[in-house]
């Protein structure tokens, strides 16, 4: 049986670097891992306790938890907006809580990895990202961390899958990531 991750993008943007990370990801998924990008994170509308009402939960917010409910772990790949997380990724954190103690991210192991533009690659950005998931109740990977810093230059011609030391260091935390799962055990 397979580990089943569901990756988490940051970034709505065509041609996104996380999104192509992520990519590489599925595309480099060790054998036994088997890695799902998650499709629609724009259509989850912001969490609202007055909308989060069983039977009437919106339909992309209940496909998200659906599919996170199905999984043994989740990899969220996050840019950095003005130094934090971008919302879409705090507003999947946040419907995934849900309900408080039993969200369907409750208790699995989580690694947050990223690249954007900056010479940190993010840092404050997927710092931020493993806190909200801890108070989610994630149980957070502190240790398992990518950064990868100045995006924009180190992609303009090259995709992160045909990056010899991205594919490695990504394939790392994938790995440390399935052994953390209790699939794995």
């Amino acid at each position: 049986m397979s580990v089943r991750i569901l990756a988490l993008v940051g970034s709505l943007r065509t041609g996104s670097h996380n999104r192509q990370l992520a990519e590489t990801a599925v595309k480099h998924a060790p054998a036994g891992v088997e890695i799902t990008l998650f499709e629609g994170l724009a259509e989850v509308p912001f969490y609202n306790e007055d909308i989060d009402v069983e039977g009437s939960v919106p339909e992309a917010a209940a496909r998200l938890r659906a599919t996170a409910g199905q999984v043994d772990g989740f990899l969220l790949f996050s840019p950095e907006y003005n130094g934090t997380m971008p919302a879409v990724l705090k507003n999947a954190i946040d419907w995934l809580s849900r309900p408080y103690g039993a969200g369907a991210i409750s208790g699995k192991p989580v690694a947050v990895v990223g690249t954007a533009f900056g010479q940190y690659g993010g840092v404050w950005a997927q710092d931020d990202a493993r806190k909200s998931l801890g108070v989610a109740g994630a149980s957070v990977l502190e240790d398992v961390k990518l950064s990868i810093p100045g995006s924009v230059t180190r992609f303009a011609d090259t995709h992160p899958s045909d990056d010899n030391e991205v594919v490695t260091g990504l394939t790392e935390v994938i790995q440390q990531l399935s052994q953390a799962t209790p699939s794995a055990a």
